[in-house]
């Protein structure tokens, strides 16, 4: 028989992922977790769906925080949201049906670590952190730390991610969100991306690349970061960007694409972005 713990507290979770005989799995949307438990149910079952607290969107001076339960509907339909941070509501918006929308969480999104995850790309472009807590206290890394290798993240036994802090966008600031998957639709992506960047007279003062579905975990580009700062964008330093990327990424082989092809469309991804800002 499969264990059920409802909780209504976050200190109600953390006291059962303190001990070891409740350190069960926690439940929110459940949309990835059901799928992946098939018909094997794990022994127990924590459920913090119904915990409030973590179902807020909260503005402060620089940033806007996003409680870890908070619903990719409620980002999209979020006046704060679409206000600091749209380039996360437009990547809520290619999650799924609006019925996955609806129960599905950023936290889970988050904390699923796969690499073909849809927010996690925008929160790495934008120098995201995310806050961890135990009953021992909190701490905030960047989410850039977060992902360790493909499934496994920093998150420890006895800790849920409660909380997701992301940096305002600036008004001098672009960001774009790509998704190519087999179609418009409800598909998991061939290839995913973010690009914010800061561009002065054609000349990039500072860019951020983080692209999903080409390595083991969600990455960033610092190559090609390096490369595009301080030029003047042309045809030819495009080109070359172009080229860096696709050099930079390790895409594989898998049943949605083949490695060649995830390389040549995030190289024009990243050409389409680039020729946006001239």
């Amino acid at each position: 028989m499969v264990r059920y713990f409802k909780c209504n507290s976050l200190t109600e979770a953390l006291g059962l992922l303190a001990d070891n005989e409740t350190r069960f799995p926690l439940l929110a949307g459940g949309t990835d977790l059901i799928v992946q438990w098939g018909g094997r149910m794990p022994d127990g079952v924590i459920d913090i769906g119904g915990i409030e607290e973590l179902k807020l969107i909260v503005q402060r001076e620089n940033v806007v925080e996003i409680g870890a339960l908070v619903s990719h509907a409620t980002i999209i339909e979020s006046k704060i949201a679409q206000r600091y941070c749209h380039t996360l509501v437009e990547a809520c918006k290619t999650i799924g049906a609006i019925q996955i929308q609806n129960r599905g969480t950023i936290g889970g999104n988050i904390v699923n670590a796969s690499p073909a995850g849809d927010t996690p790309p925008v929160l790495m472009a934008f120098d995201a952190k995310v806050e961890l807590t135990s009953l021992s206290g909190k701490r905030h890394i960047p989410i850039r730390e977060f992902y360790l290798s493909y499934r496994k993240t920093a998150l420890k036994p006895d800790e849920i991610l409660t909380k997701i802090i992301i940096p305002k966008q600036k008004p001098d600031e672009k960001a774009a969100f790509y998704k190519i998957g087999t179609r418009k639709a409800q598909a998991i992506s061939k290839v995913v991306m973010c690009v914010r960047s800061k561009v002065h007279n054609g000349v990039v003062e500072d860019i951020a690349i983080a692209i999903g579905s080409v390595a083991p975990i969600v990455v960033c580009a610092p190559k090609t970061e390096d490369f595009l700062k301080g030029k003047k964008l042309d045809d030819k330093i495009i080109d070359e960007a172009k080229k860096s990327l696709s050099n930079e990424i390790k895409p594989i082989d898998d049943i949605r694409s083949t490695a060649d092809y995830r390389r040549f469309v995030a190289g024009n991804l990243l050409g389409s972005c680039l020729n946006g800002l001239i």
